[in-house]
């Protein structure tokens, strides 16, 4: 199992902490990955991180799929990857309907389609075969549409990018997931549970079938990183409490009521009382209140909390259940432990 190092997208401020990444690098961490959501955007601290580091791999967890068309995110990253001298991994993500209607104003339909869609470009892009042209049912390169010219004319890209360059999917849906083993290199799941991977692994082996090859031949060439957030301390209630906001936030706040991904996650996972409750108050405002309601057992199951023998421990769930990269999330410490751990 491989180490990477998880950043999150910005608050008010932005630091890039730069100091956490070049630890990484000088402990052997496989690769470093930047976030967005409505504040900083990932390809900028990307570019920042690969300028100063030399050996780690540098990607996006996730560039935002209604933020650029396929070929803006294709020649981002052939040319983050030139730069790079080959370190660049492209992750993506349809994000959900309050950032992709709410900030980005395009609509939230069909993202599977979408995604499909866009990958297919993408590669078409980078593999150079031939001038680009594609007719789907939302993209179409040249443009054809309404208010066309039609003086576009399909084009290749004047830079040789490496074709295959590896590209990610966030995904947390049955059917979202299948899709990011049938199309993509890699999965990036968020509040990832390693005791629920018997159910991933059916919406995994769906997406390896439908790519045409065994599940076991696919699945070795797949690369399975979920986010991890590490918290060491003696005190774990004070540990657990340290990840309470952000899961209250993603299963309360994230999205609307009638439709958050990471709120149905958590009701599969068997926390559906929870789930409600937590959602029910944070959308009323009572943000402590949700963070109270967030159970300790669905926090131990998305992260790493405690002393250290205690992480050692249940750092063999993640091994066990066929993580193949671990995105840590925490301070300089939790970096430290886990490549003493791991590496």
């Amino acid at each position: 199992m491989k180490l990477a190092l998880g950043q999150g997208y910005s608050g008010a401020t932005l630091s890039g902490d730069v100091e956490k990444v070049l630890e990484a690098e000088r402990l052997g961490y496989d690769s470093v990955w930047t976030a967005e959501s409505y504040g900083s955007d990932a390809v900028t601290t990307a570019a920042w991180i690969a300028a100063r580091t030399t050996r780690i791999h540098v990607g996006t967890a996730i560039m935002q799929m209604a933020a650029r068309t396929p070929a803006a995110a294709a020649m981002t990253a052939m040319t983050l990857d030139a730069l790079s001298a080959g370190r660049f991994r492209l992750g993506l993500g349809v994000s959900g309907p309050q950032v992709v209607e709410g900030w980005h104003g395009q609509p939230f339909v069909k993202p599977l389609q979408k995604t499909r869609e866009y990958v297919a470009i993408v590669r078409a892009i980078l593999r150079r075969e031939k001038p680009v042209e594609f007719s789907g049912e939302y993209y179409q390169v040249p443009y054809a549409g309404p208010g066309a010219t039609g003086l576009g004319k399909p084009l290749r890209s004047i830079l040789h990018g490496r074709p295959d360059l590896p590209i990610y999917l966030a995904a947390i849906g049955p059917k979202n997931v299948a899709l990011a083993a049938e199309i993509a290199d890699g999965w990036i799941p968020t509040l990832f549970s390693p005791h629920r991977m018997r159910m991933f692994r059916e919406w995994l082996n769906e997406g390896f079938k439908a790519a045409g090859g065994s599940a076991v031949k696919s699945s070795a060439r797949f690369d399975v990183m979920p986010a991890c957030p590490v918290v060491i301390g003696d005190d774990v209630d004070a540990c657990r409490a340290q990840q309470k906001p952000a899961i209250a936030l993603y299963v309360g706040g994230m999205g609307a009521r009638r439709r958050n991904f990471y709120n149905e996650l958590v009701r599969r996972y068997g926390y559906a009382e929870a789930a409600a409750t937590i959602q029910d108050l944070y959308l009323a405002g009572k943000k402590r209140e949700a963070e109270a309601a967030v159970p300790d057992a669905l926090v131990d199951e998305i992260g790493l909390f405690g002393p250290r023998e205690r992480i050692r421990e249940r750092l063999a769930a993640y091994r066990e259940a066929g993580v193949t990269t671990l995105a840590v999330r925490g301070n300089l410490d939790a970096i430290r432990l886990m490549a003493e751990l791991v590496l």
